[in-house]
């Protein structure tokens, strides 16, 4: 819960409490459950339904203060904000945590204005009626819903399929918000942005969602096509026990989508399995040059098209495609 973090794409994790409840078939495999259960004696208590939320500690929840106020020296050696992934091992808009943790929260951000906060969820459709019922502090008329969007938070949502992507972007794009985003992983299926954005679009700009009152979302989609709508997308492969792989078409295509849109795209990794070039029988796979190499005799997966990947490790696959890092983060 600290902000040591091998993540990409952010500078630091902050988990103001712990535990969750599978909602889809991105959470199949999900560490932090797994993790949970490693640390209470091999049962996950923090997960489930009915299972309780587990706050964190005082000190923990004074480490966004401490970086807060080196904002500074921060700002000095890199020449950005700082962005914090909060709540890595839960969900902000879980419905089984206690609201007041939640305003709780959203007083400490409110507190670091020099933190940019990455509210990811895998719950978007509540953040608009859960911030509604949100007072700011005492002032029971403000809602934090009237407030947003607040100048450091980021909304973003978990997207792994078509399905998804239909059901949540447009709820994604009816939230204010500084910077909306998707995270893509694990990918577990080709996805179609614009097909989602345009469901959204349609009902924004025939006035559906009267009170979103954003301009932007329109005058976007017209200038760039409604991909434009979203600001960051975040692509990757599952890791793990139990991965499974990511077809690298599926990866370019939500890259090329995203170039088209000026949208910006992070690549995070393959995961557990990387995908390999066929030459009859034989299967060539091109290591990063400064990775280790993954094992002798992978286990290997055939997709009905040909394209073929290879069971090598995360470390082994890293996270380059088409020979490269795609590593795009908005700039606030």
């Amino acid at each position: 819960m600290a902000e040591n973090t091998k993540i990409e794409w952010t500078d630091h994790t902050f988990n103001p409490w712990e535990g969750c409840q599978k909602v889809g078939p991105g959470c199949d495999h999900c560490y932090a459950e797994t993790r949970n259960a490693r640390y209470a004696g091999g049962q996950a208590i923090n997960w489930g339904p009915g299972a309780p939320r587990r706050r964190t500690s005082a000190s923990n929840w004074n480490k966004p203060l401490a970086w807060n106020a080196n904002h500074e020296a921060f700002f000095a050696e890199h020449g950005r904000r700082q962005r914090v992934f909060c709540a890595s091992l839960a969900d902000v808009f879980d419905n089984a945590v206690d609201p007041q943790w939640r305003a709780d929260l959203f007083g400490l951000i409110m507190k670091t204005p020099h933190l940019d906060w990455l509210l990811l969820t895998k719950r978007i459709g509540n953040v608009k009626p859960m911030l509604a019922d949100l007072a700011h502090g005492n002032d029971s008329d403000l809602r934090l819903l009237d407030m947003m969007p607040l100048p450091n938070v980021w909304i973003g949502a978990t997207i792994v399929n078509q399905e998804e992507a239909d059901r949540d972007i447009p709820k994604l794009l009816a939230v204010p918000a500084k910077v909306r985003f998707l995270s893509m992983e694990p990918l577990l299926a080709p996805v179609d942005l614009e097909h989602a954005c345009d469901l959204a679009e349609k009902e924004v700009c025939k006035g559906t969602w009267k009170e979103l009152a954003d301009p932007y979302i329109c005058a976007a989609s017209l200038r760039n096509g409604s991909v434009a709508m979203l600001d960051w997308v975040i692509v990757g492969g599952e890791s793990g026990p139990g991965a499974r792989p990511i077809h690298p078409d599926w990866a370019r295509s939500l890259r090329d989508q995203c170039e088209d849109a000026g949208t910006d795209f992070l690549f995070k990794q393959w995961g557990e399995w990387m995908p390999g070039e066929k030459d009859g029988d034989t299967v060539k796979l091109s290591f990063p040059a400064a990775g280790p190499h993954g094992p002798a005799n992978p286990e290997f997966y055939d997709w009905p098209d040909g394209v073929c990947a290879a069971r090598v490790g995360k470390k082994a696959a890293g996270r380059l495609l088409d020979g490269r890092t795609w590593d795009e983060i908005p700039q606030t």
